[in-house]
């Protein structure tokens, strides 16, 4: 097998890394662990994860504390994250000019997902995780999940494990797959970015006792359980070169030109300023500071609250941190079309204060309906109301999921794929736009195009068999692919 670099003249062609992963999408079993085994498994790593969360108030959150001038809450050490205001003005949605407090987190995380063969197919290494935050505790997570703060230790906690395989990947002879600067929410972070990371390493890596190898079609599989993928697996598995589609364009209702015009007509068109504030600022604005919360007027949004956790599988035993914690689910939605015998996604260009752009691609409908119950109804988010009267043989995935554990309590959204009939169709405003699940992995490439929500239905698109084309012979197109492009390898090397 050639080498899988990204550059030089061991470069595979993209048919083989293509075939090699639509061969682990369809493999009928796990090489390294069946279906059942699986379960089992993660059967007997939950107990051994268990966590205590408390809620405590902020005067006993230890090592944060409030700062005396700017109301600001932070970490003493300085690092990990805080919680600042932000003031927002927009053309965007149904309210022009507002204040929030947000998650301040500059440093750059790392979301690596290690694959290697087994027996010939594929395999990623995922993690059994706890986060304080978790709905259920333990959810499966990337092989590497950590801040910077975290695997540089600043809390003199134990290394991170396999850390090693995406820092220098190249000096230790393993392959990058995928490497990708990418956004988180941009409603609760600030510019917040993750390295989105994918490495393809030897047999020498072996899975230690709270990890395992699973094929893509097994993730594609688990997709289904509710708060079982964690969204940081889910959005470095978005990141996965698209390996159900040939290179080059394909039939598409727009070119691949006509829609970067139209992504960057959103981006100078739309306005939007955003200031970082005190969070003391904002408190006469409509968001208050408790003892144990802050939180809006209007019990709406979210709250911030402090809670102290304890963990005897985590790189320290117990800390102390804030917490985002949403109100009410949230809907998480793509609208999907057949055009031309292609399926194409209606996507929005959303406008969110985080972003460190003006928009990014996110789904059809994101929002928590809650959040609009005082405004008029012709706030409602558009496609709303048609997603909540889908008839259920539309509905091609439905299933709750939880957003990041380690910043945000109980944040749970449902996440669908609904079949779009005619109705409701006629009229696609301008910030909504038809696009090939193709052209979104083309996007996927480069940073900041698609959100951290329309991520996760990537993923799900790629794992509903209505949507997904016919991929007859994959184990014969990989061996073909393989020796067509060791051949030109070493007729480049003569």
């Amino acid at each position: 097998m050639p080498q899988l670099n990204a550059t030089g003249p061991d470069s595979p062609s993209d048919a083989v890394l293509a075939a090699r992963l639509a061969l682990s999408a369809t493999a009928t079993g796990g090489e390294a662990m069946s279906d059942v085994e699986f379960f089992a498994w993660l059967d007997e790593r939950r107990p051994q994860h268990h966590q205590e969360v408390r809620r405590t108030s902020f005067a006993k959150l230890s090592g944060w504390q409030f700062d005396a001038e700017t109301g600001d809450l932070a970490h003493r050490s300085g690092r990990f994250f805080s919680v600042r205001g932000l003031r927002v003005r927009t053309d965007f949605g149904p309210v022009a000019e507002w204040s929030q407090p947000i998650i301040r987190q500059p440093e750059i995380g790392i979301l690596g997902l290690a694959v290697r063969e087994i027996n010939g197919v594929l395999h990623c290494l995922m993690q059994a995780k706890a986060e304080p935050g978790n709905v259920n505790g333990v959810q499966l997570s990337p092989t590497v999940q950590a801040t910077k703060s975290n695997y540089t230790r600043v809390h003199g906690g134990s290394a991170v494990p396999y850390l090693e395989c995406f820092r220098e990947p190249w000096q230790r002879g393993h392959r990058v797959l995928a490497d990708v600067l990418q956004s988180e929410q941009g409603s609760w972070f600030f510019c917040k970015r993750n390295r989105n990371m994918v490495v393809e390493v030897g047999p020498e890596v072996e899975a230690r006792e709270d990890f395992c190898w699973l094929t893509l079609r097994q993730l594609h599989a688990l997709l289904r359980y509710e708060n079982l993928v964690n969204m940081d697996s889910r959005t470095v598995l978005s990141c996965l070169p698209d390996w159900q589609h040939g290179p080059g364009p394909s039939p598409a209702l727009h070119s691949d030109v006509a829609i970067r015009n139209w992504i960057t007509t959103q981006q100078s068109e739309r306005e939007v300023a955003t200031e970082l504030v005190p969070l003391r600022e904002i408190e006469s604005e409509g968001w208050h500071v408790g003892e144990d919360r802050i939180a809006h007027e209007r019990g709406l949004y979210f709250s911030i609250v402090p809670v102290d956790v304890s963990s005897g599988r985590r790189e320290v035993a117990s800390w102390s941190q804030p917490l985002l914690e949403p109100h009410g689910l949230g809907v998480v939605a793509m609208l999907v079309r057949v055009i031309d015998g292609v399926p194409h996604c209606l996507m929005h260009a959303r406008v969110e204060p985080g972003y460190l752009d003006v928009i990014e691609l996110g789904p059809t409908v994101q929002c928590t309906p809650e959040n609009y119950a005082h405004l008029p109804a012709s706030a409602r988010p558009r496609f709303l109301d048609l997603v909540e009267r889908a008839r259920p043989e539309r509905i091609l995935f439905d299933t709750v999921l939880s957003e990041e554990g380690g910043r945000f309590l109980d944040a749970q959204s449902r996440y669908l794929i609904v079949a779009a009939d005619d109705d409701g169709l006629d009229d696609i405003p301008a910030d909504y736009q038809w696009m090939t699940l193709r052209q979104l992995g083309e996007l996927l490439k480069y940073s900041h195009y698609v959100n951290v929500q329309a991520r996760t239905l990537v993923v799900a698109l790629r794992s509903v068999p209505e949507l997904t084309p016919q991929l007859p012979d994959v184990r014969e197109t990989v061996t073909v692919a393989a020796a067509t492009d060791e051949g030109a390898a070493r007729a480049d090397r003569r």
